[in-house]
């Protein structure tokens, strides 16, 4: 069960956590790091860094399997449940980046704070940290 200090890590957040990445702020690798609280990383993240990397846009310093089988985060798969809140998602100033949303109708759907540094889902309506 999800409690009120669970959060889902976005895409680039969690490659930052694991390339320990500067431009990760120091109070949100605090957050991460804190083990009264409950980190979810999803499948989602895993199929946009795979196809990412496949096509040469996203170079992996650590492996696809390494950062999902290998990490201390909870994996969160896909539900029906995302689907139906993904479909009430409105579209914000065009914003149609589909990993994007997934992310955030599971983050919406589950109750969790999305940890994002990208402006562009800050203007949906859910609980964000902004990093």
């Amino acid at each position: 069960m999800v409690n009120n200090t669970s959060y889902l890590l976005d895409t680039n957040i969690l490659l930052w956590w694991v390339d320990d990445n500067k431009r990760l702020k120091r109070s949100i690798y605090k957050v991460i790091q804190d083990k009264n609280n409950q980190i979810l990383v999803s499948v989602v993240s895993a199929i946009e860094i795979s196809i990412k990397n496949n096509l040469g846009k996203l170079p992996l310093k650590t492996s696809l399997e390494r950062i999902f089988e290998g990490s201390e985060f909870e994996v969160l798969d896909i539900g029906l449940s995302h689907a139906l809140e993904l479909n009430r998602l409105p579209l914000h100033s065009g914003h149609r980046d589909p990993f994007d949303r997934v992310l955030i109708s599971q983050a919406k759907a589950e109750k969790l704070t999305l940890i994002t540094s990208d402006e562009k889902i800050w203007k949906y309506k859910l609980s964000i940290l902004k990093a």
